[in-house]
């Protein structure tokens, strides 16, 4: 499997430090913090669609190239990602074949080809999504919260697709999310940022029993109270 080390990523707004963290995603990788984190900064670093305000020292470390092939990206809402005026089937950049081999991985049938994307529920759109983001073979999968803007049963049904394409697809995955209740079985690591820093990282379920940060704790406390998520 492939590798990425972030040895050093440094964002500055003019002279105020925006993020400061070193960061190594291996297998599969959840990056945890609330908003205001730090998460959307690293995920726009790895992306490379920093805005040009912002200034950057950047370190990597990695197997593959950074480069827009080899990075599939999946949205917080399936709603806005999709151009709404045209066929789903028109929105894939590979073969025929290849988009029929997709859809069936997320688990749809090939009637999702004829539809707009105002004719599909949150759930199905994020499944596209999720299949066109696949479409280049990446070596890495960037998830941005991609449940949040779905109803609990999708949001289920989301989760168990992430976490049979995490064992079956020889592919990164980075999972950022609020979260940390719902990377539990999808990500084997876990990596806690806090206004801009990591302040905890290690495997998941050794973290989830024992946190060993307060912030950490916080976090499991406020999600376990989150009358949204019910397993």
């Amino acid at each position: 499997m492939s590798y990425l080390n972030i040895k050093k990523l440094h964002i500055y707004d003019n002279q105020n430090k925006l993020l400061d963290i070193s960061l190594e995603i291996v297998n599969s990788t959840a990056l945890i913090g609330q908003s205001g984190s730090g998460k959307s900064l690293t995920l726009k670093s790895i992306l490379n669609l920093l805005p040009s305000n912002l200034q950057s020292t950047y370190e990597v470390d990695s197997d593959f190239e950074l480069i827009p092939s080899n990075i599939g990206f999946v949205p917080q809402n399936p709603f806005t990602s999709l151009s709404p005026m045209t066929k789903v089937q028109k929105q894939f950049f590979c073969s025929h074949e290849k988009k029929l081999e997709l859809l069936k991985l997320v688990g749809l049938q090939t009637w999702v080809l004829d539809r707009f994307p105002s004719q599909l529920s949150g759930g199905q759109l994020q499944r596209v999504v999720i299949a066109i983001s696949l479409s280049t073979q990446p070596k890495l999968l960037l998830l941005d919260e991609p449940t949040t803007a779905l109803d609990n049963e999708s949001k289920r049904t989301i989760l168990k697709l992430l976490e049979y394409l995490q064992e079956k697809l020889d592919i990164l995955i980075l999972f950022v999310t609020h979260d940390i209740h719902s990377i539990k079985n999808i990500c084997k690591n876990l990596v806690i940022i806090k206004d801009g820093s990591i302040v905890e990282k290690g495997l998941t379920q050794e973290i989830l029993d024992k946190p060993g940060h307060s912030y950490t704790q916080h976090l499991l406390e406020s999600t376990f109270e989150n009358k949204n998520f019910r397993e």
